[in-house]
């Protein structure tokens, strides 16, 4: 079986929807804190990206 590689995008979602899962449990309400998460994530990923692609060129 093939090694999947991980893109920084996909490590920043599964990042942002753990902490944004603890958050939720805290405040006692998950699907906020997953939805939250998940935003974060992809933002935190997509900076990543936009500087990696700044670099790039």
């Amino acid at each position: 079986m093939a090694k999947k590689v991980l893109k920084n995008r996909d490590k920043m979602l599964g990042l942002g929807l753990t902490f944004g899962i603890l958050f939720g449990i805290i405040i006692d309400n998950i699907g906020l804190g997953m939805c939250l998460g998940l935003c974060i994530g992809a933002g935190l990923g997509s900076i990543e990206n936009n500087k990696k692609e700044k670099i790039k060129s």
